[in-house]
């Protein structure tokens, strides 16, 4: 009797002492990681990092992965990094000439960038690659020139209706609205031999009277857009499986036959070069939406008088990159992780592209760093990844998550992406939908920097975004491998949603102090945001994720769906009936999560609800891996996400329901019951997904 009102008053005592002496509530480190930020501290990474060009391959991104990787040690974070060998793409020779009249000298363009006056960059100017097109393909074409807008497919179908063909002909198409690599594939497609991309001066240069870059923030003349004209996600000679050092590789032969490696020659020009060649077309004058800015001569289609020579010469190298991967143990379930990731390599200096996010990833770094001094542990384990060869084809991401498929299925809550996390004003934001409701919540603990009258939340309600956070379907960035490859629950978020000298010599530290972010508050605000989420993510019992955002999603794009087919004889019941039962089990987990946080104290303080906590977060966790399918999408494997994948004609391009979307194109083109019979396929095989999904959120077995 004694020993058991002893063993009583012992448990007692224990429980007062945790109430009343345990660490502070994650809260309170919550609010400390929102009060510690240092706009110049972002300002000495990001100027640090883009002191010298660093594209993937090169030493000068060694360095600043070094340079990563030492701020990361120094915060005490546990970190390494990660090499892989794959085939990067770099120019060798490029010349561009273009005859007007049979009676004009020849213009050969010189295919430089300028150097401003006094910029000071000047002395490293040579290390910045002459402009190209990333595994463009090598060979010498010449044809009169067609003029093609933003070389989309409707663009093709317009100079169609107009009698003008584009075949034996080298394309000219301005940049914007689609992806450049679909741009020189749509060209093939029309028959084109070669394709010339020019930043326009109407999208890029500022239109007419506008300041151009050391003095305004626009594009100046000679300045050109540069970038990878590669299809696919990650190096081309391992399509699915890691680039690791001795592994199995596609033969040069087999990379060149890929359907994602351009099959024709191109090269990127600047506006000013754009507006010589333009000059030179005759033809039907262009409609009013294909026509330039202010000062801008008149478009004309073509094809010719002009005639353009067109030679490129590159050289594919199997080179080494580099990974810098960070982390945080959790303290109480360290086999779940929580991804924050960016990529270092850049096609210049890199200040907003990408840059400004990996100086904003190494403030969140450093502040959770400071946390872990004043006793804070996360209760799952946050990852900090910095990617390389991003821009190749997002590659170092690509390469990692196929080396860790296994483990990132099954252990990995959420990856969290932040390219360029600054470009300019107005905060953007896209997610799989169940984190729509945590980043709504985010955004009203954190100032705009803009208006430090009202928070982000608030400045956003008030803009003219009406649908507010977009999705992940497009591939335009690290989240795409995690999210259409193997279906984990992500975000991306940034300031600005595009900038004039993107890609270009003048992406660098002046642009960014002058006109991006002149007191690096927007750098801090998506810190603070970043920073929240995954604090939130990594260290809230049960996940803060609710799949009725989801739902609502889906019956809208099936709606959607519902009108493009409304005459084509497809059943959508069972797409609408796998939506409902995944509205009936998100609404059942929803009161699962209200009821568990409903009965916390004591039963919480001795952990009796522990188990049921976690087989509830796997639910949450696992319901985006059923929406996936291990064969991927009909013709792209790759991408295995039914819900989320880029449009088949524009990589940047987000669609829902890609599968269905890509056999109603096809249908439509081709007008056979037996397409419309794909369509239906893919109707089935959706529902069947959703329907995946649902039983994992139940967690019960049929």
């Amino acid at each position: 009797m004694i020993r058991t009102a002893t063993t009583s008053w012992i448990a007692i005592a224990t429980s007062i002492s945790f109430l009343f002496f345990s660490s502070p509530r994650k809260s309170y480190y919550h609010n400390l990681f929102l009060s510690i930020s240092d706009n110049a501290s972002i300002s000495e990474h990001l100027f640090s990092i883009t002191r010298r060009p660093h594209v993937a391959g090169t030493q000068a991104n060694e360095e600043a992965a070094d340079y990563v990787l030492s701020t990361l040690v120094s915060s005490n974070i546990q970190s390494h990094i990660g090499s892989y060998e794959v085939l990067l793409s770099y120019p060798v020779s490029r010349s561009l000439t273009l005859t007007r009249e049979a009676t004009d000298p020849p213009i050969t363009f010189d295919l430089r960038q300028e150097i401003y006056a006094g910029d000071p960059y000047a002395d490293v100017a040579s290390e910045v690659l002459p402009t190209f097109h990333a595994y463009a393909k090598s060979g010498t074409v010449s044809g009169p020139l067609v003029y093609v807008n933003y070389g989309r497919v409707e663009d093709y179908d317009k100079l169609k209706e107009m009698g003008v063909n584009a075949s034996g002909a080298i394309a000219l198409a301005r940049y914007g609205k689609i992806f450049r690599g679909d741009i020189v594939e749509n060209a093939c497609v029309a028959g084109a031999v070669g394709v010339v991309i020019y930043v326009d001066r109407k999208d890029y240069g500022g239109g007419g009277d506008e300041k151009w870059f050391p003095d305004g923030k626009w594009m100046p003349p000679s300045g050109v857009q540069v970038g990878t004209v590669y299809g696919g996600n990650g190096d081309p000679t391992t399509p699915g499986w890691p680039s690791i050092r001795v592994c199995e590789r596609l033969t040069d032969e087999e990379v060149q036959k890929r359907d994602d490696i351009p099959q024709i020659p191109s090269l990127p020009v600047s506006w000013a070069d754009g507006d010589t060649i333009l000059r030179s077309i005759g033809g039907p004058v262009a409609e009013e939406d294909w026509q330039g800015g202010t000062g801008a001569p008149v478009y004309k289609v073509g094809p010719g008088p002009g005639v353009v020579e067109l030679s490129y010469q590159g050289k594919q190298v199997i080179s080494k990159i580099q990974n810098v991967i960070g982390i945080i143990e959790g303290a109480e379930e360290p086999d779940r992780f929580v991804i924050l990731g960016n990529h270092r390599d850049a096609w210049t200096f890199g200040a907003v592209d990408p840059n400004s996010g990996t100086a904003t990833l190494l403030e969140v770094a450093q502040r959770l760093g400071k946390l872990q001094k004043r006793g804070w542990r996360p209760r799952r384990t946050i990852v900090f990844c910095n990617w390389d060869a991003e821009e190749y084809g997002l590659i170092g991401s690509t390469e990692w998550v196929e080396e860790n498929r296994e483990l990132i299925a099954s252990r990995v809550v959420a990856y969290l992406n932040v390219d360029s996390a600054v470009s300019g004003p107005g905060f953007v934001a896209s997610a799989t939908p169940q984190l729509d409701d945590l980043l709504k919540q985010a955004t009203q603990q954190v100032q705009d920097p803009d208006n430090p009258s009202q928070t982000i939340y608030e400045t956003w309600l008030g803009s003219s975004n009406n649908t507010m956070i977009g999705r992940l379907g497009g591939g335009g960035s690290d989240y795409a491998a995690f999210v259409q490859h193997v279906g984990v629950p992500s975000t991306d978020m940034s300031f600005g949603d595009g900038y004039p000298v993107y890609h270009s010599v003048y992406d660098d530290f002046i642009w960014m102090k002058n006109f991006g972010d002149p007191e690096f508050h927007r750098h801090v605000a998506v810190a603070n945001l970043w920073g929240l989420v995954a604090l939130q993510i990594a260290d809230k019992e049960i996940l803060p994720f609710n799949y009725l955002s989801y739902v609502n999603e889906l019956q809208r794009s099936a709606e959607v769906v519902e009108v493009e087919v409304s005459d084509k004889g497809i059943n959508l019941i069972p797409l609408f009936k796998s939506i409902e039962e995944l509205r009936k089990a998100a609404i059942d987990i929803n009161n699962q999560i209200k009821a568990i946080e409903g009965n916390k104290g004591w039963i919480s303080i001795w952990k009796k609800n522990s188990w049921k906590v976690r087989e509830l977060n796997d639910r949450l966790t696992m319901a985006e891996r059923a929406f996936t399918d291990r064969d991927g999408l009909p013709g792209r494997p790759w991408y295995k996400h039914l819900i989320y994948a880029p449009s088949k004609h524009n990589d940047y391009g987000s669609k829902s329901f890609p599968g269905i979307d890509d056999a109603i194109e096809a249908a439509k083109s081709q007008t056979t019951a037996e397409s419309w019979q794909s369509v239906q396929h893919e109707v089935w095989k959706v529902s069947r997904a959703l329907t995946h999904a649902s039983l994992v959120l139940n967690g019960k077995f049929t």
